[in-house]
């Protein structure tokens, strides 16, 4: 079974609006496969409606049915998906995600350094100038002076990986200068360590706020019942397949969700033999998944399927944490998300959290986005405080619904 590499990804855009647009995948298979695709349409922006994946341990297909935005890039999506693709040649079975063998290679980190005159939504534009140009955001400080300027710190890869050569740089700056104009003072790009953005492994400048249900343990079946509106039920079956376990997910839809399902797989190290997903209703997603471990056999030991359930049920519950907390008189936002094994952290957080601010048109002070350990996992956490000097005080539960509104896509 072999097909010719220019069409391991196709896809078929909508022909009329408000139809979806159909993303097929036929390639060699591999353990998290379906992670590292879901995890490039976010990326892009895309919200997946209905999938299906199959594989016979060696070749697999999927299918994407995803709506998107007018502007979509389908060229570059369509090249993006099939880089993350194994190569025909190594069709010969599955190959499993083992960090410890196949520790992946990290990108060049590069520092780039700004100065401009501070604005309304000045950040959210920067973040979108970058996002249009691939370069993912590992780490950011930015500050305001008292005369009204801001210096801004980026740590950032190249997805492209040509920011070493001056043309990118040139194409970068002029980017920024096109959204920033007379703004822009100074602007400025250069490699740096990779150290730059180990995380911390002091979780306790973190508020208790953020903190207190990280562990899995806080999350439990109890509490996540008595929230009617935000129900999360799985259940795992043994008796209806040979040779697979399977797993039942109904839950109440949001932006990612079948890359949080996949993303918690992967690290698992869980292989998807066949899977399905559907909304069913405007806020309700329904999931069937066939799954088996490393060694190609059941998930059958009890304490086993607890802990897969449990971590499921707590991403799919509560996938980014939020908190608004006093810093001194003025207010902090904290948006944290987990790190997955590889070390990639989740999509466009910092774009969602910028954008409903602007929305809001609430100013950013400072920002800051920093790695963390807590218990054993690696969090991703972005704080941002707020600047409230102009007196217009917007109430804090309204910027927390319309921060976790705009990360969760929900309207």
């Amino acid at each position: 079974m072999g097909i010719l590499y220019d069409d391991v990804v196709i896809i078929n855009q909508a022909d009329k609006e408000g139809e979806p647009t159909v993303i097929t995948v036929n390639c060699p298979d591999k353990t998290g496969l379906g992670c590292d695709l879901c995890r490039i349409i976010l990326f892009f922006g895309l919200s997946i409606y209905r999938g299906d994946v199959s594989t016979d341990g060696k070749w697999c297909y999927l299918v994407f049915w995803v709506f998107g935005k007018q502007n979509t890039r389908w060229s570059l999506l369509k090249k993006r998906l099939s880089e993350c693709c194994p190569s025909c040649s190594s069709a010969s079975g599955i190959s499993y995600y083992r960090t410890d063998l196949e520790p992946p290679k990290p990108s060049e980190v590069f520092l780039l350094k700004f100065c401009c005159h501070d604005r309304r939504g000045l950040l959210h534009d920067v973040t979108s100038v970058l996002c249009e140009l691939e370069l993912t955001i590992k780490k950011v400080k930015v500050s305001t002076t008292p005369d009204g300027r801001v210096m801004d710190l980026f740590f950032i890869t190249d997805t492209r990986e040509l920011l070493h050569t001056k043309k990118r740089k040139d194409d970068t700056h002029d980017s920024l200068r096109a959204v920033l104009g007379d703004s822009l003072i100074s602007c400025d790009i250069e490699k740096v360590g990779l150290e730059v953005t180990a995380c911390s492994q002091f979780p306790t400048v973190l508020p208790a706020a953020l903190t207190e249900d990280m562990k899995l343990e806080m999350i439990d079946s109890q509490k996540i019942g008595s929230a009617p509106s935000h129900n999360v039920t799985i259940t795992m079956d043994n008796s209806l397949s040979p040779a697979h376990t399977l797993v039942q997910i109904v839950c109440q839809d949001h932006k990612g969700l079948l890359y949080d399902i996949m993303r918690t797989l992967k690290d698992y190290n869980i292989q998807i033999s066949y899977g399905r997903f559907t909304t069913k209703t405007k806020t309700e997603c329904e999931v069937d998944l066939f799954i088996m471990q490393a060694d190609g056999k059941k998930i059958v030991d009890p304490s086993k399927q607890g802990s897969l359930c449990s971590r499921l049920r707590m991403e799919l519950y509560n996938p980014l944490r939020l908190a608004l907390v006093s810093r001194g008189p003025d207010t902090e936002l904290l948006v944290a998300n987990p790190v997955e094994l590889s070390g990639k952290g989740r999509p466009l957080v910092f774009y969602d959290i910028t954008l409903a601010l602007k929305m809001l048109d609430t100013g950013i002070f400072t920002a800051e986005i920093a790695r963390h350990m807590i218990g054993d996992r690696e969090w991703e956490v972005y704080r941002v405080l707020l600047d409230e000097g102009d007196g217009s005080s917007i109430p804090r539960n309204m910027i927390e619904e319309a921060v976790r509104k705009m990360l969760m896509g929900w309207e």
